[in-house]
């Protein structure tokens, strides 16, 4: 070992004077960090709180939804015809086709009163009373 040994121990010591303040700045600089981050945790853990008294608030509200209107009934078109065809409809269980109901009906299966069984129900679905699930299949609209 080469050189005066007070000089390599002051060497030694100061080195070691440096490395304590570095490690004194670090550690002042990881505490305003923690600092900062629990300060956002606080600020998180109240606004979820928030969060859950106003839903707890929300949940306990009356509901103040007014009914929805009842929606009318589409007026039936004048005609015995058309009371007969929604008689048969009522009783179905079933889509219809206008040759059933000219049977149901006890009408004779001949084209003319298919085709005008065919055209009213055609109308009947025009206004909203039947529906049409495919091509001439008819039935009553489900709520």
């Amino acid at each position: 070992m080469s050189g005066d040994p007070q000089q390599t121990l002051g060497a030694l010591l100061a080195r070691l004077e440096v490395r304590e303040r570095q490690i004194a700045v670090e550690a002042e600089a990881a505490r305003e960090q923690i600092a900062q981050l629990t300060a956002l945790l606080d600020g998180l853990a109240q606004a979820a709180e928030h969060i859950t008294i106003t839903r707890k608030t929300l949940l306990e509200l009356p509901d103040e939804t007014p009914p929805a209107p009842a929606t009318p009934t589409p007026a039936l078109p004048g005609g015995p015809a058309y009371q007969r065809i929604m008689a048969v409809f009522a009783e179905a269980d079933a889509p219809l086709r206008a040759r059933n109901v000219c049977e149901a009906m006890d009408l004779d299966l001949v084209p003319n009163n298919i085709n005008n069984v065919l055209i009213k129900l055609k109308r009947l679905t025009g206004r909203g009373i039947l529906d049409e699930t495919e091509q001439g299949l008819f039935t009553r609209p489900r709520p």
